[in-house]
């Protein structure tokens, strides 16, 4: 009889968010002009597996991979092509109940503002300063998903 007790199941590693989109070479442009590398083509998946996992029976998706320069978490980008997707709010507040916001780590906080506004993207408060090792700012990125880009300064 063993009486060692074996470890509880736990989480071995971080592997990825995913966010159901509308536009899903738009959402792809938007995180690609953050500094993200797509990974590879957009793909289409369907069949059982997507129906067993999901719940949602005769399901087909699109999808599309990306990933900080720096490796890590994968960020999943999908757009449902069967059935269309079910509309969320135009403009989530952080305090909407869901996901937050998506967060990245960036070299110079300001530029970053500048690049997504030339693109169209604001920030949604303002640039705030934490204890004086970070700077940080909401920015509403496309289909009204929250980024939080932050740059250390301490």
């Amino acid at each position: 009889m063993n009486t060692e007790k074996s470890a509880p199941p736990r989480v071995r590693s971080f592997d990825h968010v995913g966010i159901t989109v509308a536009d899903l070479d738009a959402a792809t442009a938007f995180f690609a002009s953050l500094g993200l590398e797509v990974l590879g083509e957009p793909m289409a998946v369907e069949g059982e597996f997507l129906d067993t996992v999901i719940g949602i029976p005769g399901s087909r998706t699109r999808i599309v991979m990306l990933r900080a320069p720096s490796g890590g978490t994968t960020l999943e980008l999908s757009r449902f092509t069967r059935p269309d997707h079910e509309p969320g709010s135009a403009a989530p507040m952080a305090n909407e109940l869901g996901i937050r916001n998506v967060a990245f780590m960036v070299d110079d906080l300001d530029a970053m503002i500048q690049r997504v506004a030339a693109d169209g993207y604001a920030v949604i408060g303002g640039v705030g300063e934490w204890q004086h090792a970070i700077r940080m700012a909401y920015v509403r990125g496309p289909e009204g998903i929250i980024v939080s880009l932050a740059e250390s300064i301490g």
